[in-house]
């Protein structure tokens, strides 16, 4: 039980030293996320359908 208390502490001690984001940083990397993701889903589903239309021509 005393290592999970010790261990517990450790951890409490290195939070201290964690730089946390900002509210506004947060929500502009969350959308800046969003929006790349959309942005490859939606190149990806292009070269996908390009790639299907040219094995539906070659076959």
């Amino acid at each position: 039980m005393s290592k999970i208390k010790n261990y517990l502490k450790e951890i409490k001690a290195e939070l201290v030293h964690v730089v946390w984001p900002s509210r506004k940083q947060t929500v502009y990397y969350t959308i800046l996320v969003i929006v790349l993701s959309i942005v490859v889903a939606y190149f990806l589903g292009l070269f996908d359908f390009i790639f299907l239309r040219g094995l539906q021509l070659l076959v």
